[in-house]
């Protein structure tokens, strides 16, 4: 595999990585503060939720930063001051609950993820007939997904290649991002011809009409439980069980359906 490394260039998603942590004299957070670690795959459909949060609750600081969920689990065990966590994989929040670093309120499931094979409109590659066996086309040289060691959505496009016998003709042809919307930014900017990217990010403004995409049928990978938490030393707690609520509440699971999202319970 190769890894690429983007220095110092934007993502076309506008997806910032954790720049660093807080030094532990830096100010405290005043309440009515909530800074959340979510999943990049969020970046669209909660920075939508978030628009419309801060409208309901006037006076209120919340901001999100995205990344790879595997890194914010590291970052959080380091002590990152974030007050809510939404991983793209369940475990995450679970094992920082086992490590006591998760409010009383405990760990909420909120989506479950899904996957696509997604190519530029001008891509020759027919993945709408040939699904992930278009990735063995000779066209297909660079093929972007995320890293699996630290992003969920690279473990589900890595079991999904083995899974229908791809894997191996394409394993030298992958190139991984940080997180899946990096991988979808390599696509998305010309630096790999295709990506494995989750259907969230190719139903956004940004991308759905830029491209086309085949879905990766539901058997050929693990299900994607994504799951959320309130940390332990939140500022105001009140105001993350409030975001909990309405992120899980009607209008919450209508937007997150809208990106794709398959929810629990359907």
């Amino acid at each position: 595999m190769k890894t690429a490394l983007v220095a110092g260039a934007a993502l076309i998603v506008g997806v910032g990585l954790v720049k660093g942590l807080r030094s532990e004299e830096a100010a405290p957070k005043p309440a009515g503060t909530l800074t959340i670690a979510a999943a990049s795959d969020l970046k669209f459909a909660l920075d939508e939720f978030l628009k419309e949060f801060r409208a309901r609750h006037p006076g209120a600081e919340v901001q999100a930063t995205y990344g790879s969920s595997g890194n914010f689990l590291a970052q959080i065990s380091q002590g990152a001051p974030f007050d809510v966590f939404l991983s793209a994989d369940v475990a995450y929040p679970r094992e920082l609950a086992n490590k006591g670093l998760v409010d009383d309120s405990g760990v909420f499931h909120y989506a479950v993820g899904r996957i696509v094979v997604w190519v530029p409109n001008g891509s020759s590659l027919p993945v709408e007939t040939l699904g992930l066996k278009a990735l063995e086309d000779p066209a297909a040289k660079r093929i972007a997904i995320a890293n699996p060691q630290h992003a969920p959505y690279g473990r589900a496009a890595e079991a999904a290649l083995k899974s229908q016998g791809v894997y191996e003709a394409v394993k030298d042809k992958l190139v991984l991002g940080e997180n899946i919307a990096q991988a979808a930014q390599f696509v998305q900017s010309g630096s790999a011809d295709v990506g494995i990217i989750a259907l969230a990010l190719a139903l956004a403004p940004a991308m759905k009409d830029q491209g086309r995409s085949w879905e990766v049928p539901l058997e050929a990978y693990p299900r994607m439980e994504q799951g959320g938490a309130i940390l332990k030393g939140a500022r105001d707690v009140a105001l993350a069980k409030q975001f909990r609520e309405e992120l899980l509440g009607a209008e919450g699971r209508a937007l997150l359906k809208r990106y794709g999202f398959s929810l629990l319970g359907e």
